[in-house]
């Protein structure tokens, strides 16, 4: 119980930075929010439970899937358990789901395509310098979450500690979505 509530009041603190630093990407915590509709009222993203048979875990896994208010078609963006926090810009969703209390992964969507992009641990450090590599592979609480989009740039923040780090570390991305490129540097200060 208390683990939960020490994990919450990470995503919360989270929320709260990203909510005054991207005023137009506001983050919203599923499942507790059920849904959020884009501002013009084109799209929705919903919440869903994972249906299952009977042996397999249930109230844990859910869904986020998008629908065009318009149509009523819909599609599904993700799978999560747990927590995520998700908010939209212009014609993206942006998400970051977290994985208990060790891990979270960033993931941005195209409202007008199929496309999306995932980026956690393992995705990240093969693209970034060889200490910043070790960072994240030798840590065993690694953050990476969706902070805003601006223009083409999709930023992150990517935050944790462990073995390698036991102080923490904080390292600011960038993800170029017409490079496929990231850039990373480590934060010199506490801001998020």
């Amino acid at each position: 119980m208390v683990r939960n509530r020490w994990f919450l009041r990470v995503v919360v603190v989270f929320v709260a930075c990203c909510a005054t630093r991207a005023p137009a990407a506001q983050f919203v915590l599923f499942p507790k929010a059920g849904q959020l509709p884009s501002p013009d009222g084109r799209f929705i993203v919903r919440d869903a439970d994972r249906g299952g048979s009977a042996a397999d875990f249930v109230g844990t896994f859910h869904s986020l899937w998008l629908t065009e208010v318009a149509t009523g078609r819909s599609r599904k963006l993700c799978d999560y358990l747990g927590v995520a926090a998700v908010a939209r810009s212009g014609d993206y969703v942006l998400i970051t789901q977290y994985s208990g209390k060790k891990s979270a992964r960033a993931l941005l969507f195209s409202t007008t395509s199929d496309d999306g992009i995932m980026i956690d641990a393992a995705s990240l450090a093969p693209s970034l310098p060889a200490g910043l590599q070790a960072t994240l592979r030798d840590n065993d609480h690694v953050f990476i979450e969706s902070s805003r989009l601006e223009g083409s740039v999709f930023y992150l923040r990517v935050w944790g500690y462990g073995h390698h780090d036991p102080s923490g570390f904080a390292v600011n991305c960038q993800y170029s979505l017409q490079e496929g490129t990231v850039s990373c540097a480590k934060r010199s200060d506490s801001k998020q």
